[in-house]
């Protein structure tokens, strides 16, 4: 799995393409020539672009449900809807599909942020709000999440 670190602006164009950031085609070497898989966040109005190799991993987990449940079956349409694969072009652009750029509601400006293995793909607008808190209720979440876990 590819572990990935960096947030940057970018500026898309009247077709949806944007120069993907060099940093992140660094930190993925190789994985880039694999291409990447772009779909709908769970929980927030963003898009996520995985490496190839860390979309086979997040998909394996989805794979082992039983479909035969319908809340599984009902999980697995929502989860894959809009998943497309992605491959920088000659140039080193990215073109999201515009269902994707409708769904996230990127207009022009967007922000690409690491979460540890995937990128998110964010208007930049939604995405200040989105990460404009209080530190207070920052810190109680931290807490809540990250507290079960002991350090050595």
């Amino acid at each position: 799995m590819v572990n990935i670190l960096g947030t940057y602006e970018c500026k898309v164009d009247s077709k949806g393409r944007f120069m993907f950031p060099v940093q992140f085609k660094g930190q993925l070497g190789e994985a880039v020539k694999q291409g990447m898989v772009i779909k709908r966040s769970i929980f927030k109005q963003c898009l996520e672009l995985f490496p190839m190799e860390n979309w086979r991993e997040e998909s394996l987990l989805v794979n082992k449900l039983n479909m035969f449940k319908k809340k599984n079956a009902e999980f697995a349409t929502k989860f894959m809807a809009g998943v497309k694969p992605l491959e920088l072009d000659g140039t080193g652009r990215l073109l999201i599909p515009k269902d994707l750029i409708s769904y996230s509601s990127i207009t022009k400006e967007i922000v690409l942020t690491s979460v540890v293995n995937r990128i998110e793909i964010w208007d930049k607008s939604a995405y200040e709000v989105a990460v404009d808190y209080n530190p207070d209720d920052f810190a109680d979440l931290a807490e809540e999440v990250m507290g079960e876990f002991e350090t050595e």
